[in-house]
């Protein structure tokens, strides 16, 4: 199959790259941008473990073809961290020990960021519906959301200090 030229803006970085039409954007992201963060596991779109945000939304990069996603703004979990800083979302899931084996947590962290861009006020329901297509093996999902309700805390005061700070 002949290879096309494609762009992508990825993480805030434009990129033109010569990809097969039938790879995925999970392919793209990890074979041809060695951003390894996007997890490969059931491929079926049933795990979460490759979730990134296109357009805002909540996407299993395995299920995208890499054409599809052409000219869309797309986020990694390499893409979160600011200026050497984590995101409040990867800091909480540190200290709430949110991680375990850590390879569902890319997924369940954009995942989280997500629903939060959306709806800054989610509740510990929501984040359980906004969950519910991240598997993880390790744990009963109690310290995840302990962490993401922890980060939402963290991301309103971030907006507030912003907002009432206005050089920020």
């Amino acid at each position: 199959m002949m290879k096309q030229s494609m762009k992508f803006n990825i993480n805030g970085k434009q990129y033109n790259l010569s990809v097969n039409p039938n790879h995925t954007l999970l392919e793209l992201l990890t074979e041809n941008l060695g951003l390894t963060g996007t997890k490969m596991g059931c491929n079926d779109g049933d795990c979460g473990a490759c979730t990134v945000i296109i357009d805002g939304k909540a996407i299993c990069s395995c299920l995208v073809l890499a054409i599809e996603a052409q000219d869309k703004e797309i986020m990694t979990i390499e893409g979160l961290a600011s200026n050497g800083q984590l995101h409040p979302l990867q800091q909480a899931f540190a200290e709430y020990g949110a991680i375990q084996c850590g390879y569902c947590t890319p997924g369940m962290i954009m995942s989280a960021k997500s629903l939060l861009d959306k709806k800054p006020d989610a509740t510990e329901q929501d984040i359980r519906i906004a969950l519910q297509g991240n598997l993880c093996r390790c744990t009963g999902y109690v310290k995840i959301v302990e962490a993401i309700l922890a980060a939402k805390e963290k991301m309103k005061l971030a907006k507030q200090t912003i907002s009432h700070d206005g050089n920020k």
